[in-house]
């Protein structure tokens, strides 16, 4: 596994020699390239000035920023360089929280963190140890890409994980969302409801995450390359019709607890 920034972690007067690795893998990913319908070539892109129609090459090119309707400050390309933040090939931790502070709409990449030659192996293993045992998780800010992005860490099995996550200007309130006001709950479906999801509760590890459009996708793909004929799979079930609320989960009980015991 490559590393994707190689630094130190510093708190106080400790610092540890790091390496980060990215935590998703990408090669499996599926993508498309569009193509001519007519001979199958690539399709290529121009950019086009919208005012005066012609194509623009890239030199010709400026960033502006829409401050109002058709509204633009315009920045050369000098101006930005001078403003981006050089990385101090250091992650300082600036605060230690409770993990379970942090919201799960904050978090957005995801990488590993893994020490940095021998030497800093035993500092190393002595940071995850106190994540562990303290079940806290250290802020820091890391500088990847030119962009610096406020980062948590926190202990994973042996070793460390880290987490980037998104400000909090980036997270829409539920505010917005419409109807959400609670409204009154019959208490007997409320504790049918509450036996069901009791019947299918199971652990984290026993749920089935196999990618079903991914595994579909490439069968397809190497029908079209052995020339075979393409055939749909089509669902026979009949979409069921909506019954009584307090039928459903006496049904959906009964066909979890089937479920468990077959």
């Amino acid at each position: 596994m490559r590393s994707v920034w190689k630094g130190h972690i510093r708190f106080s007067l400790v610092t540890i020699p790091i390496q980060v690795f990215n935590a998703v893998e990408t090669k499996h990913e599926i993508s498309f390239n569009q193509l001519h319908k007519e001979d199958n070539g690539r399709i290529g892109y121009s950019k086009v000035c919208k005012t005066c129609n012609e194509k623009v090459s890239s030199q010709d090119i400026l960033k502006g920023y829409e401050y109002e309707p058709d509204q633009y400050v315009v920045f050369q390309k000098e101006e930005l360089e001078a403003i981006k933040l050089k990385s101090t090939r250091a992650i300082e931790i600036e605060a230690f929280v409770d993990l379970a502070e942090v919201h799960p709409s904050r978090f957005e990449a995801v990488y590993y963190i893994g020490p940095n030659g021998d030497i800093a192996k035993k500092t190393y293993t002595l940071f995850s140890e106190v994540l562990r045992t303290t079940k806290k998780a250290g802020i820091g800010r890391i500088v990847l890409r030119d962009k610096e992005d406020v980062v948590l860490i926190t202990a994973e099995k042996e070793g460390i994980i880290m987490y980037k996550l998104r400000y909090p200007r980036e997270i829409r309130s539920m505010e917005g969302i419409p109807d959400t006001e609670p409204v009154e709950i019959d208490e007997k479906q409320l504790a049918l409801a509450n036996t069901l999801v009791d019947s299918l509760s199971t652990s984290f590890s026993e749920v089935d995450f196999d990618d079903r459009y991914h595994v579909a996708l490439m069968d397809l793909v190497q029908q079209k390359v052995d020339g075979k004929q393409i055939v749909s799979v089509v669902d026979t079930e009949d979409e069921k019709p909506v019954v009584d609320i307090m039928e459903a989960l006496k049904a959906s009980i009964e066909q979890a607890k089937q479920k468990k015991s077959a």
